[in-house]
């Protein structure tokens, strides 16, 4: 699995917290704590990447195409540690 490096952003209010990920847009979600926001973040990420990846496979149905692992330069191996705050996701790439 190739890591992947996305930001955080938290608010406090008064239910707990709020939070989204910047670079995904439809990943966001609220806890009680700050602890269960990131959890609840997590997860979030994870509904979200896997439901796009339904519905390209749903749109690409019966087609010819060419999967592969796509590496964007500043996630790169060899890269420093992620700035503090960063949610650090690990996306696996499935062939057909």
């Amino acid at each position: 699995m190739t890591p992947m490096n996305l930001t955080a952003v938290f608010m406090k209010v008064p239910e707990g917290y709020v939070g989204f990920v910047e670079e995904l847009p439809g990943a966001n979600t609220q806890g009680s704590t700050l602890d269960e926001a990131r959890s609840n973040l997590r997860e979030a990420v994870a509904l979200v990447l896997d439901a796009n990846r339904a519905m390209s496979e749903q749109s690409l149905e019966g087609a010819a195409v060419i999967r592969e692992t796509f590496v964007h330069p500043r996630h790169e191996a060899g890269r420093s540690d992620p700035p503090p705050g960063t949610l650090r996701v690990r996306v696996s790439a499935r062939r057909r």
